[in-house]
């Protein structure tokens, strides 16, 4: 089954919960542990990726001792296409749409095409929307976040990523945001947009990630809570709230 089509069946079925794991925080065999231990507490998918400090050497190595330790899809989330791994189940074949670098919107992506049609990775298109305070993604893809009190301009960017065809919008808050992504932004996007809102950022406990949930987000993503956890029962409460199975 393409990596698409899994996302779009368990979407269908609730909310997915997926774990971010960022390959320049920790050891290729920490981040295989870490992915290990979120499977067994339900996790969807791993994704791989960082803002800063992602080569194609621990890229690579990532993912080859994440995908020898789980059956679920491991998801390549790119800073660029200075690093691109053949390993990844798919990748976020991504625009970040409020940038204000058309080197984050469009020309990066345009360097990665041949690169991923030549790996056979499958892409995933993906509007990516970046939301205050965004955070160190924001900064380094230049960024011009959405304000916190401005959902309609969040899901007019929403929209107008799925107008132009793409199949995924994410709202990120940012890596260690002290907020998550507001509850109204979250609804308005999900009412006005007809394919899967992927939120991220800010969402470190289970009553965060249950008000992300009953928000309507599709899928929840978890990843400085996850490098910074013991991998104990607060990381599966977490999971489990995101997903609803709580």
């Amino acid at each position: 089954m393409k990596v698409k089509d899994y996302i779009h069946e368990r979407a269908e079925g609730g909310t997915m919960h997926m774990t971010l794991l960022d390959p320049a925080k920790q050891s290729p065999e920490r981040a295989a542990e870490m992915a290990s231990v979120a499977e067994g507490m339900g996790t969807d998918a791993i994704m791989v990726g960082g803002s800063t400090g992602v080569t194609q050497e621990n890229l690579d190595a990532t993912i080859v001792a994440i995908k020898r330790k789980v059956k679920v899809p491991v998801i390549y989330f790119p800073s660029g296409a200075h690093a691109i791994s053949p390993y990844a189940d798919a990748l976020y074949f991504m625009s970040m749409l409020n940038s204000v670098a058309l080197e984050n919107v469009i020309l990066q992506q345009v360097a990665a095409a041949p690169i991923v049609k030549r790996f056979g990775v499958e892409p995933l298109s993906m509007g990516y929307i970046v939301v205050e305070p965004g955070m160190k993604v924001g900064e380094v893809g230049k960024a011009k976040p959405i304000p916190r009190s401005e959902p309609g301009t969040a899901a007019a960017f929403a929209l107008a990523a799925e107008y132009l065809g793409m199949g995924l919008v994410y709202l990120e808050a940012g890596s260690g945001a002290p907020q998550a992504v507001p509850e109204e932004m979250i609804s308005l996007c999900k009412r006005t947009i007809s394919i899967p809102l992927i939120v991220g950022g800010g969402i470190r406990d289970a009553e965060t990630a249950a008000r992300v949930r009953k928000a309507g987000a599709d899928i929840v993503v978890t990843g400085t809570v996850v490098e910074d956890s013991d991998l104990g029962e607060d990381l599966r409460r977490l999971i489990q709230a995101a997903k609803g199975t709580s």
